[in-house]
């Protein structure tokens, strides 16, 4: 230990005379240098120097945003980065390892933007003290909050936060909202900010949107006064209720009177009656007021299998008469819209660039056939389960030279020949192409795609692909812009494909293998031994590794994925029933990755996060977990270790 710190030190003398006598810099000067970076990049620039690192130390009280979305810290870490600061304006925290005793941390009254992901330890008390304290608040995001068994949120907490935070502009509130009595939630709402322009629920009942939107009076107003509208300025509204009906689109379209982005889904558990359903005649009563931008309006099956039954080429033509100045659609579970629908509203919105169209059961070539008459400028393009698809309607969407988003998912007829179309697109940076019928041949029509503009290429289930698909997407580039890669459900993908993607030292950032039968630990330690160079980083660049539910993964390979291997690493998914001792015990060993052993889609792409990039010394020590931690003492990397050998041992005496 002593040798350690000796050698520690010295390294850290050496680092400083090669940076210049730093102290000698006014400590205003480091400091307002410090307050532009985020809190892992400063704890990146404290390992680098004393000085730095002193500096460092007391910056976080002046910090003016602290965004930590990339692992869950405990309250214990959370300390010493969030001393009481007057300048917080800004916090985003991943909650999942915290609950109510983090709220006098967390809570400052400086705040003008909040966001609490993963919630789910907290209680409903957490809105009554943000209410208590954050009366400067103008955005707040709340996610599964009282999730948890013994949690709960009270009507009261509800009133206690709308009534504190008068300055609200932005609410996202992403938990259970049935649980309230429908005449308590619309008067709790009446004492909501009327300088609320966003706000988006987790989950509400359709009577209770209808409630809502047109309460009884307030407390102190006369009982025989309706009040028309209480959100005067509410121009972005998201919710996800039970049904959509005619009622509450025409409640919403009446009374919410500067709407531009309405944004339902809705998750019927039995088929909906027809007083419970959307129809051609509530369609026709979207965009009353003609300020509508963004429309999206979603079934999903996750709970049954269920579709907009009563909703055909008819309603979308009258909901496309009013809707000419819309630039984004989204519409899912329409099954009994043909080609005729939406290519009306693809004539009729000259300014749309957003198109995403699910469950089209009858959408065929037709659909494109004619869109290089259109002025349209597609740049994202969503068609999932449109199964009537082919490579024809590609070829006529690929006129569109602006495509920059493209999901083609579970287009079951897509070949080959779609993706010699797509391969022409200058612009293309997203590719989801899951279950499509493509081949090694014809994906080698994407290696231009993937050397200059594609970042993310998803072939999911894309069970034609072998190991050459590799090679055909890289062959021997030297340059390639591809940051994640999903080789997810392929059943010929083996360990020989993994080392030609270690050997291509592609920058790879994300790679999900999850179901991949042929992947052993051979793959794995071609993974932690790759090593890549671009502008910004040289060694393993992986953040998130997906390998769950490949099979024949020992505990040979949990021993590559400690450190120092994967030190980038932050997500990694891998099947925990077979070998839960070696994951619980790799989970102590590093605390600030992210381990699903139950088959969750990994990532955090559902809430914003900064990507932030730094670049480590060769030993690659995470320096956010070594400065948190002060140089934790090395017993602790002992004991991590030997519970992990303990582990390896008790795992192969079993096998």
């Amino acid at each position: 230990m002593a040798e350690r710190e000796e050698r520690g030190g010295e390294m850290a003398e050496r680092e400083e005379s090669r940076l210049g006598n730093l102290e000698h810099l006014p400590a205003a000067m480091l400091a307002t240098i410090l307050t532009k970076l985020d809190p892992s990049s400063i704890c990146s620039v404290a390992s680098t120097c004393r000085t730095l690192r002193a500096s460092a130390s007391q910056i976080f009280a002046f910090l003016p945003s602290f965004h930590l979305l990339d692992f869950a810290p405990t309250f214990q870490l959370l300390v010493p980065l969030l001393p009481p600061n007057p300048y917080l304006k800004s916090l985003k925290i991943d909650c999942c390892r915290l609950d109510d005793s983090a709220i006098g941390l967390l809570l400052q009254p400086s705040l003008h933007e909040l966001y609490l992901h993963n919630a789910g330890n907290f209680s409903g008390a957490v809105l009554s003290e943000i209410g208590k304290r954050c009366h400067d608040l103008r955005s707040l995001y709340l996610g599964s909050v009282a999730e948890k068994r013994g949690r709960a949120i009270h009507i009261s907490h509800l009133e206690e936060l709308l009534k504190g935070c008068s300055e609200l502009e932005t609410l996202n509130l992403m938990f259970d909202a049935s649980t309230f009595l429908r005449v308590c939630f619309a008067r709790a709402w009446t004492l909501a900010s009327e300088k609320l322009t966003s706000l988006e629920i987790g989950y509400i009942p359709a009577v209770n949107v209808t409630a809502l939107l047109s309460p009884t009076a307030g407390p102190r107003q006369p009982q025989n006064q309706i009040q028309l509208s209480i959100w005067p300025n509410i121009q972005r509204l998201c919710l996800s209720v039970d049904y959509i009906t005619d009622s509450m689109i025409s409640t919403i379209s009446s009374t919410l009177t500067s709407l531009i982005h309405l944004d339902l889904r809705d998750a019927p558990m039995i088929e909906p009656r027809v007083s419970f359903d959307l129809t051609n005649s509530g369609l026709q009563q979207i965009n009353q007021h003609g300020k509508l931008k963004h429309l999206s309006l979603v079934r999903s099956q996750e709970l049954l299998v269920s579709y907009f039954h009563r909703v055909n080429d008819l309603g979308i033509l009258l909901m496309a008469d009013r809707c000419s100045s819309m630039e984004s659609i989204c519409l899912g579970g329409f099954c009994r819209v043909t080609d005729t629908g939406i290519r009306a509203i693809m004539h009729s919105c000259s300014n749309l660039y957003r198109l995403k169209v699910t469950h089209g059961t009858k959408l065929t070539d037709l659909l494109f056939l004619d869109i290089s008459a259109t002025s349209l400028s597609l740049t994202h393009v969503t068609l999932r389960w449109c199964n009537l698809l082919t490579s024809l309607a590609i070829a006529h969407l690929a006129s569109n030279m602006d495509l920059t988003f493209l999901d083609l998912r579970d287009c079951r007829s897509l070949g080959d020949e779609a993706l010699a179309a797509i391969g022409t697109l200058p612009k293309l940076k997203i590719l989801l192409l899951d279950g499509c019928d493509i081949s090694d041949a014809g994906i080698s029509c994407l290696r231009n795609a993937v050397s200059s503009t594609l970042v993310s290429l998803s072939v999911r289930g894309c069970r034609r692909l072998t190991d050459q698909c590799i090679v055909a997407l890289f062959g021997n580039s030297s340059k390639v812009a591809l940051r994640e890669l999903d080789l997810s459900n392929l059943p010929n993908i083996s360990d020989n494909g993994v080392l030609l993607l270690a050997q291509s030292r592609v920058p790879i950032q994300e790679l999900r293998m999850r179901q991949c039968a042929q992947i052993s630990d051979t793959s794995v330690m071609a993974l932690a031994s790759m090593q890549v160079d671009d502008s910004r980083w040289h060694g393993n660049g992986l953040q998130l590794l997906d390998l769950y539910n490949c099979c024949r993964l020992t505990a040979l390979a949990f021993r590559w994925l400690k450190k120092p291997y994967f030190p980038r690493l932050k997500w990694l998914g891998v099947t925990g029933c077979v070998n839960r001792d070696l994951v619980d015990a790799l989970a102590r060993s590093r605390p600030y990755l992210h381990i699903s052993c139950r088959g969750d889609e990994l990532g955090n792409t559902q809430w914003d996060h900064s990507d932030n990039f730094y670049v480590l010394d060769d030993e690659e020590m995470d320096e956010l977990e070594q400065w948190i931690l002060n140089g934790e003492e090395e017993s602790d990397d002992n004991d991590a270790d030997v519970e992990m050998e303990v582990a390896e041992d008790s795992n192969d005496s079993d096998g």
